[in-house]
Formats: structure tokens, C-alpha cells, sequence
């Protein structure tokens, strides 16, 4: 069984976000222009705060990537940080008054430091360059294979108004996109985008801030990646860690979600059909009129789509500041004010895009394994002929 792995490393203010992407197969054809749009993607949205004007981000490859290939090796990347201050005072000063929502407080009592600043660095979700990077490479070996990987924003804040009602599937899916593209919050309902950025500017002037929800479809996906053998191997446990991990999210649901909660079985659960003009798609044959259960059922792709959605809270740092306490005198005071966005939703869609893409490859690479992608490409397609001739019993 292939293991892929990744990590990041370094802090908002350093010199830049480094990441180790262990277990690609060596020849996956490393579209740098791509995965530098991604990073574009996750700098841009109506709402972003001053940061995004300094930092130009682009992935540079410090090993395991020759002549645009990979070699096998572990891809090593790092994202520069243009805003290289941490260690100087004048700029980077001590915070000793905590911000609620964020990793502040917590992190300065586990680490016994009067001063959050060295949490609120790392805690800070520019780390996420870094997952989006090497989701973005993973995302080449997935596109080799048939699979694509969709994510948008599907509304926010409180005009309900700023939700779309639209429906993602296989064939209609490449139009949301160029939506997409068009919406300055990447909601590709045109309708709820202009909700949504009146919410935004009504929170800039309120000094407040706006979270939202966030929507990744997996397509091309066959059946039986992840597992049922073992609660850690479930592919929609591994989907919702990775996306809970995302900074400022605090629920996410797959296919249905809590929905399924409001209703019978019977309104939950996707009837199986087959059909043999589907039997040389990813599904081999196998489709449901619904997809409640998003793609994923008993822990493993059903050859449905995968739907992940996520809901992320608003940005912690509000320019008005909310109630806080300070650390050095314990007297009650504002929390204090750090550069910040007053709405980072439509990036966090590019983030949960691409982290959805690791898991997606993660167990890619356990299902097929392989040294090289040749090796891969050749062994699920053999898997897929072997499925579609599986024995009828007699």
C-alpha cells in the first residue's frame, strides 16, 4: 500500500510557508502555472485585508520535481513571505489582549507566554498556503486519472438572500465554474454573490466581519476508495478532518449533512439503479437518482460524486475589538487589533478545495499504489475492468 503524507511548517511572518508532500509516484506532470493560480485564488475575494497587496504568492519546488516531473522523491515546497517581520518589535509587538475566537488565550496558557504573538503566528491561516499548494500538485495526478475537483462558495452572512439555491452535477458543473470566476466572493450564483458582498461592505463599515459556508464536489471518483475495516481508514472521517482543520471552521458535513437528521430513511437514503450505457463511466454501471449520501457510504467512494460542504465562523479580529482581558495586568480591556480580513470566505473555499484533493489522492495512492504514474494510470484501469466483470452469482 503507497502512503501519501503532508506537512507544513512556519509562521505568518517568517520567511515563508514550507511544505513536504511525501509518497506521489514519480512522472506526474507538475503544472506550476496552475498550482500558482490556486495560490492567487486563496490571496483574492471581496473582503481580503491589506496583507493580500503585499504578498504575490508562488510555490517554489526545492526537491523532488525535475524537468516539471516528479521524481519519486518527497516534494518539498515553500511559499515565500514577502511581510518577513516576526522578530522585529516596532512591527511585530507583543499581543497581551487576547482576541476571542481566536487561538490567542489558549495558546498563550498552554505555552506559558504572557505574549500571543508566537500563537497567533502560526495559528494564522497563511499556513494554508502551504496546503493549497501541494492540493494543487496532488490535484495533477487526480486530473491524469479523470477525477476533477470543484469547490465554491455557497453563500453567507445574514441576509439569507446571500445563499444560493443552485444544483452541482457531473454535466453542469464546468459552467458553475466560469460563474465562479465571474463572482468576486467565487459564488456562482449571480443573484447571491451581490448579496453577499452587500453583507461584506455592511460588516467593513460596521466594523464587524462575515464568515459563510463553503462546497467541494469530487467527480470521477470509482467506487471503493477509503474503508470500512477501520474508523481511521473511513474516507469521509479522513474528508471532515481535513476540512475541520481549515482555520475558523467549525462544522462540516457530507452529502446531506444534518439534514438527514429532519427525515425518514426512506427520504435519506439513494436508491441503487443500474445502467449499462453508464457501465464504462467511473460508477461502472452503478447510479443513484440522488446523491444524499455524497459519494461516500460505509466510509468509501460509491462511484457518486463526493460532496463536502463546510461552514466557517466570521474572522476573529473585529476592527471595533470585542471584550477582552490583559494578560500582563488581568484588568478588563478591548481585545487588540491585528491586520485582518473582514471576510476570508472565498479563499477558505480555495483551501477546502485543495485539501479535499489531498484526501481524494491519499487514498488514490493506497488503492492503486505504484511506484510511477504510468504504473498508477495502468492499475486503475485495471481495476476498473476487473469491477466491471465482477462475477454475477449463480
Amino acid at each position: 500500500m503507497a502512503n501519501l503524507s503532508y506537512r507544513t511548517a512556519g509562521e505568518s511572518h517568517g520567511p515563508g510557508v514550507v511544505s513536504l508532500i511525501e509518497g506521489l509516484p514519480s512522472g506526474i506532470s507538475v503544472d506550476r502555472e496552475f498550482i500558482d493560480a490556486e495560490l492567487a485564488r486563496r490571496q483574492g475575494g471581496y473582503g481580503r485585508g491589506a496583507r493580500q497587496r503585499i504578498e504575490t504568492d508562488r510555490a517554489e519546488f526545492l526537491g523532488g520535481v525535475r524537468r516539471g516531473l516528479t521524481t519519486g522523491a518527497p516534494v518539498a515546497m515553500v511559499v515565500p513571505n514577502r511581510d518577513n517581520r516576526l522578530d522585529d518589535l516596532k512591527k511585530t509587538p507583543p499581543v497581551e489582549r487576547p482576541r476571542p475566537g481566536h487561538a490567542d488565550l489558549a495558546g498563550s496558557l498552554k505555552w506559558l507566554v504572557p505574549d500571543c504573538r508566537e500563537t497567533l503566528e502560526r495559528a494564522s491561516a497563511r499556513e494554508t498556503a502551504g496546503r493549497t499548494a501541494m492540493g494543487a500538485l496532488a490535484r495533477c495526478m487526480l486530473r491524469a486519472l479523470g477525477i476533477d475537483v470543484f469547490g465554491f462558495v455557497r453563500g453567507g452572512g445574514p441576509d439569507p438572500a446571500a445563499v444560493g439555491a443552485f444544483e452541482v452535477t457531473g454535466d453542469n458543473w464546468r459552467e458553475l465554474l466560469v460563474a465562479r470566476e465571474a463572482s468576486k466572493v467565487y459564488l456562482p450564483d449571480p443573484d447571491a454573490s451581490e448579496a453577499m458582498i452587500e453583507s461584506i461592505r455592511r460588516a467593513k463599515i460596521d466594523k464587524d466581519t462575515v464568515g459563510g459556508f463553503v462546497e467541494v464536489h469530487v467527480f470521477g471518483c470509482p467506487p471503493g476508495l477509503g474503508s470500512c475495516v477501520q474508523w481511521d481508514q473511513r474516507l469521509d472521517a479522513r474528508l471532515a478532518c481535513a476540512v475541520m482543520g481549515i482555520q475558523a471552521f467549525k462544522a462540516v458535513e457530507i452529502g446531506l449533512g444534518r439534514e438527514c437528521g429532519l427525515r425518514n430513511g426512506s427520504g435519506v437514503h439513494d436508491p441503487i439503479e443500474f445502467d449499462p450505457a453508464e457501465r464504462d463511466r467511473p460508477n461502472l454501471g452503478f447510479r443513484r437518482p440522488t446523491n444524499n449520501a455524497g459519494g461516500l457510504e460505509g466510509g468509501m467512494t460509491n462511484g457518486m460524486p463526493v460532496v463536502v460542504r463546510g461552514t466557517m465562523k466570521p474572522i476573529s479580529t473585529l476592527l471595533r475589538g470585542l471584550p477582552s482581558v490583559n494578560l500582563a495586568t488581568r484588568a478588563a480591556e478591548k481585545s487588540q487589533y491585528e491586520r485582518s480580513d473582514v471576510s476570508a470566505i472565498a479563499a477558505a473555499s480555495v483551501v477546502a478545495e485543495n485539501v479535499v484533493a489531498l484526501e481524494i489522492a491519499r487514498a488514490v495512492r493506497e488503492k492503486f499504489g505504484g511506484d510511477s504514474m504510468t504504473e498508477v494510470a495502468a492499475q486503475f484501469a485495471s481495476y476498473l475492468e476487473l469491477a466491471r466483470s465482477l462475477p454475477k452469482s449463480d
